[in-house]
């Protein structure tokens, strides 16, 4: 099954977004923190990842730089969500396949999502 991994600290967002794509066929993890996820991506290796920018500790873009950074993770595509700071990621095509900007429509997402993974 396609696993995707969805971190956002804004737990009700995370959880509306994972019941969304696992009515799709879609198996979901979710993480409340980048440095949570980089646990998590150890065991897990996720078919996605969908991340929030703005969270504690880490950011959407820094966890980005750091999961490519890392060889056995290059190939794993990155979504990022985001209010204010989405032109930071639509500037950032080598980390993002795509970029959606808060709130979002959650059709969009799922139509992108499933684009992605399905094609």
């Amino acid at each position: 099954m396609t696993t995707i991994l969805i971190i956002d600290d804004e737990y009700l967002i995370a959880d509306i977004l994972s019941f969304a794509l696992e009515d799709e066929g879609f198996l979901t993890v979710t993480a409340g923190s980048a440095l949570r996820a980089l646990e998590i991506l150890e065991r897990e290796r996720p078919d996605l990842i969908i991340t929030d920018y703005m969270m504690p500790g880490m950011t959407g873009l820094e966890f980005a730089e750091a999961v490519k950074a890392q060889d056995k993770f290059q190939t794993i595509p990155l979504m990022l969500m985001s209010g204010a700071q989405a032109h930071l990621g639509r500037q950032r095509a080598d980390l993002f396949v795509d970029v959606f900007s808060k709130p979002f429509e959650i059709d969009v997402v799922i139509a992108s999502v499933k684009a992605l993974l399905t094609a």
